[in-house]
């Protein structure tokens, strides 16, 4: 199960798709925001060039000839630039990704080369735009060489843009692909540079360039001195618009590369906190906002362990027990008055001699679910198994009041319905009350939550009695005299015993029919 701001997708945007889509609906997916981007890249630089170069070059400006040529040369340069980025660059970008499309893991190697793809495209672009730069210098010098610097300054300046959205544009529109390669895996350092590096390349590029290049112009219109001041006024405004331009666009992209992985852990940690110990979240990331993304994973995955443990453990030592493990852990105990219910089996031992073990212990089963129940039912615990037997402590670990009551109440309950739902399996049901100690008994290494003393001797004893007596229940009357009034009413002593193991008398007591 994933996780993530539902509302922009598991990877940051509704652009990018679900995290279960068919591998061929990612590929085109993908190839077509590819395809997209470079398109708008180059048209933008483009623009950059044309804007620039009619507010930058020197008095008179540029010549008829070379407008007409570059009128031309643009276009045509544009288009080539479209095809040949996306021949070298997209479909190279997705030859390197094939493994996604033949549904098999990516080996190391395939991995990294994986999460460089964005470097490639921004490498492809930044080659395309060199040529570019080369290009246009040329027919300038060609056409009018005192507007050569000029041109070269404009055309590196868009370089640098589109170099720059297109590294940023790759890593957004990959981020299932960067999702697919680090599935199940944790990169042992940042593939791209990390997070510093990004942020330092993206200052240079969105402020430190493009501010040097407004500098630059200032400084050329400086040195030419023919240059009025009017048309540098309006040369510096319309570079200062479109480096500001420039800036935020670029930041914003960098925000939103930072902000959607973080955003991702923090909806996921909300998930967390509800109690969703399933939450996962794509890690898409090469960068430390990556291993954040992989170490929220594993801290999931912990927690989803322990929480299984726990309940594990508490479904074999009950509840309270686990929760009282959890405090402490020590040897030893404390005295307590609580009062114990112990049930056993009649004849088990013929039962199991008699009986397929299947049977046996579906019939064990089935006396241990109503024990259980009812227990629980009544606000005690089921303190352990023995064999064919269970001793239930009521008051011990948690404080009960009313322990005496609570017990009576489930012993009377379990007898009626074992007798009900589980015929085959009669059980004698003793009840005592007492000062014991419970605490951990054991080692240090292996230890058990138990309850020791007295009353549970006693019950025990009482639970022998039971097997022979009326509705297989007895209870000392010690139990019924510390019970509230309504449940006390529905019991009756029925005679003095003396137990074994003991040097006084026990009374008993019976409920009352009905």
């Amino acid at each position: 199960m994933t996780s993530g701001d539902s509302s922009a997708g598991p990877f940051g945007s509704g652009l990018l798709g679900p995290l279960d889509q068919d591998v061929a609906v990612l590929r085109r997916r993908v190839q077509g925001l590819l395809t997209a981007a470079l398109i708008a890249t180059n048209v933008i630089g483009a623009l950059v060039v044309v804007g620039l170069a009619a507010l930058l070059m020197p008095a008179p400006g540029m010549s008829g000839d070379l407008v007409r040529v570059t009128a031309v040369a643009v276009p045509v340069y544009v288009v080539s630039a479209v095809v040949a980025g996306t021949l070298w660059g997209t479909r190279g970008a997705l030859r390197t990704l094939r493994w996604a499309a033949e549904g098999r893991r990516p080996t190391d190697a395939e991995r990294t080369a994986s999460l460089r793809v964005p470097l490639r495209l921004t490498y492809v672009q930044a080659v395309l735009w060199g040529i570019a730069t080369l290009l246009f210098g040329g027919l300038a010098a060609l056409v009018q060489p005192r507007v050569v610097l000029t041109e070269f300054l404009v055309v590196a300046f868009a370089a640098v843009v589109v170099c720059a959205i297109a590294y940023l544009f790759g890593e957004f529109a990959l981020r299932p692909y960067a999702a697919l390669a680090l599935a199940g895996t944790t990169p042992p350092r940042p593939v791209t540079g990390g997070v510093n590096l990004r942020m330092l390349l993206f200052w240079c590029l969105g402020t430190g360039v493009p501010v040097a290049g407004l500098v630059l112009a200032a400084v050329l219109a400086w040195v030419r001195g023919d240059v009025s001041p009017t048309r540098l006024a309006v040369s510096v405004i319309a570079l200062g618009l479109v480096v500001l331009c420039f800036g935020l666009l670029v930041t914003v992209f960098t925000a939103r590369a930072v902000v959607n992985p973080i955003s991702s852990v923090r909806h996921a940690l909300d998930r967390v906190r509800a109690g969703d110990f399933a939450a996962r979240i794509p890690v898409y990331d090469g960068s430390e906002l990556g291993l954040l993304q992989a170490g929220f994973n594993g801290m999931a995955a912990g927690l989803a362990e322990r929480e299984q443990l726990r309940e594990l453990f508490g479904r074999h030592v009950g509840h309270d027990v686990a929760v009282e493990a959890m405090r402490t852990s020590e040897l030893g105990g404390t005295v307590r008055t609580v009062s114990v219910l112990f049930v056993d089996l009649v004849g088990s031992t013929a039962l199991a001699a008699s009986r397929p073990p299947e049977e046996v212990v579906g019939l064990l089963n089935r006396f241990f679910a109503v024990v259980v129940d009812e227990v629980d039912r009544h606000h005690g615990l089921v303190n352990k198994f023995v064999g064919d037997a269970a001793l239930a402590v009521f008051g011990a670990p948690a404080p009960l009041d009313g322990h005496a009551t609570c017990a009576l109440a489930a012993g009377r309950a379990i007898a009626r319905r074992l007798a009900a739902e589980v015929p085959d399996g009669p059980a004698g049901i003793g009840v005592a009350t007492g000062a014991a100690v419970a605490g951990n008994v054991g080692d240090p290494r292996r230890f058990e939550y138990t309850v020791i003393g007295d009353p549970v001797n006693e019950a025990a004893r009482l639970t022998e009695l039971a097997k022979n007596a009326p509705g297989r229940l007895l209870a000392s009357w010690t139990v019924v005299a510390s019970a509230a009034a309504d449940e006390a009413a529905r019991w009756a002593a029925t005679g003095e015993v003396t137990l074994r193991g003991r040097n006084r008398p026990t009374t008993l007591a019976s409920p009352l029919p009905g």
